[in-house]
Order: structure tokens, then C-alpha cells, then sequence
């Protein structure tokens, strides 16, 4: 079974040199790690703002489904980390933010999905974080 690394050019990148990768592509299978919004040379896009992070993950999930072939419609799974640290009466206004930005890349019908709160990220400004499966074509 043929595995193809994905590495967009102009992608982010990881902080220190690490033999990570962006994304593999096994079979018809596609592993997208976890995107972050994040420039090429680390730095955190959209500080504090919870719907521009979240455009940028998945634009970032886009780009690396594109590197072999594939788009969004492709996603079967995805798994998606934030950081709400504000008030309690507020949580529910900052997921729905976030969720409605994700909805605009998700079309019917919808892959399944996991969204985990947790208290934080390897970079302080970053507030999400999202992984992906996909699959292309017929099985191998």
C-alpha cells in the first residue's frame, strides 16, 4: 500500500525541527494532524479571536486534503481541541461561534465529530486545534 507524506509549501511549521508531519496519505485513506492558525514561521493569526482560528484550521485542513487531491467533502472524521477560559455564562456563545465558522466548510452529510475542551495549547494564543480523516475513491 503506497504512503504518501503531505507537507504544503508556505505551510506553518513547527517551532523547533521536528520530523512531524502535515498529513500522510495511505491507500485511499488521508491523516490530516492537527491544524492550528498559525503563519509559516509559527506565529499565531487571529489572537483571541475564536472565529478567525478556526477559519484558518480548517483552511489549513484544506490545503493539506488538496496536496493529494482531495477536499473537505472527503472528511469522515474530525476531532477538534479548544481553550474557553472566560466565563461560564458565556462557553456557550464562544462554541457556537466556533461551530458556526466550522459549518461553513461542513456540507450534508456531515462526517462524525468529537469537540474536547481543554485548558490549553503548546502556543499560549492559539484557542483551537483540529485533526481530520478522510477518504478518497473506492478502497483498496
Amino acid at each position: 500500500m503506497e504512503k504518501v507524506r503531505i507537507m504544503p509549501e508556505n505551510h506553518w511549521n513547527w517551532s523547533m525541527p521536528v520530523p512531524f508531519s502535515q498529513g500522510w496519505k495511505v491507500g485511499n485513506l488521508i491523516f490530516v494532524g492537527g491544524q492550528i492558525s498559525a503563519d509559516e514561521n509559527s506565529n499565531t493569526i487571529g489572537v483571541g479571536d475564536i472565529e478567525v482560528q478556526t477559519r484558518n484550521c480548517f483552511e489549513n485542513i484544506r490545503k493539506v486534503l488538496n496536496e493529494v487531491g482531495a477536499d473537505m467533502k472527503d472528511i469522515v472524521k474530525l476531532n477538534t481541541y479548544y481553550v474557553f477560559e472566560g466565563d461560564e455564562s458565556e462557553a456557550t456563545d464562544f462554541w457556537e461561534k466556533m461551530t458556526k465558522v466550522r459549518m461553513e466548510y461542513i456540507k450534508e452529510p456531515g462526517p462524525v465529530g468529537t469537540a474536547i475542551r481543554i485548558s490549553g495549547f503548546a502556543f499560549k494564543d492559539l484557542l483551537i486545534e483540529v485533526e481530520a480523516i478522510a477518504v478518497v475513491g473506492d478502497s483498496e
